[in-house]
């Protein structure tokens, strides 16, 4: 009985192993004849912050190590330097401490982008997410907006254990009141950040670790913009 099962099962994973191999070339084929212009993720990412801090001045940017030490990933890299401590904020290691300052200066009118050093350690920070973030526009009958971005690595990476690995887009897309965003290459990176921190309204922003150091073929234009 066991071998009978296990034959059709077999050759669901060997058809699936099939078309995954065929996804991968043709993405890769794909990029390659779209552009020669590349750009690794961690450089849209920064990016994106740059220009949105200069194009308004209420954005704004907290978390651990993200200015004196250029951030842990190297996110934030020469963000302190161009925009200053007032807007490149250096926080103490309490996330429940760190997003309740955040999400209430977005109350306020501010534009924070909330950084996590792993989206693990946003779990002593979830209340302030989900039931003041999340919820305070339906509480106030639309009268309160939270434009906050909380971003950060999610899911699994390299040789960093359990309490660093865990992915938690399900988890969010499940709660009214945020839109997740959980971008692959690097033009997705730098366009969908964008577009969060402009967002009226809180978005959850999940990026991978292991992707931070590749770099993806990207359009003539985000090529002119980040060389420029």
């Amino acid at each position: 009985m066991m071998s009978r099962l296990a034959s059709p099962a077999a050759g669901c994973f060997a058809r699936a192993a099939q078309a995954a191999a065929w996804q991968v070339g043709h993405w890769t084929r794909g990029f390659a004849a779209a552009s020669k212009n590349e750009l690794t993720v961690r450089d849209a990412l920064n990016s994106a912050l740059d220009e949105e801090m200069a194009r308004d001045e209420k954005v704004y940017i907290l978390g651990e190590e993200v200015g004196e030490y250029q951030g842990a990933y190297k996110i934030t890299r020469g963000l302190l330097q161009k925009h200053g401590a007032e807007r490149v904020r250096d926080t103490p290691i309490t996330e429940a401490g760190f997003t309740g300052i955040a999400v209430g200066s977005a109350f306020a009118g501010a534009k924070p982008v909330c950084e996590f050093m792993t989206f693990n350690f946003a779990m002593q920070a979830i209340d302030q997410i989900i039931n003041s973030a999340a919820k305070t526009l339906y509480m106030s009958a639309g009268q309160i907006n939270c434009p906050i971005v909380f971003r950060g690595p999610n899911g699994a990476a390299a040789g960093v254990a359990a309490q660093h690995s865990q992915c938690f887009a399900a988890w969010y897309s499940h709660v009214p009141g945020l839109k997740v965003l959980a971008p692959y290459d690097s033009e997705d990176a730098r366009g969908l950040l964008k577009a969060a921190i402009r967002d009226p309204d809180p978005v959850i922003f999940l990026e991978n670790e292991l992707l931070y150091g590749v770099p993806f073929p990207v359009s003539q234009g985000v090529s002119r913009e980040c060389s420029g």
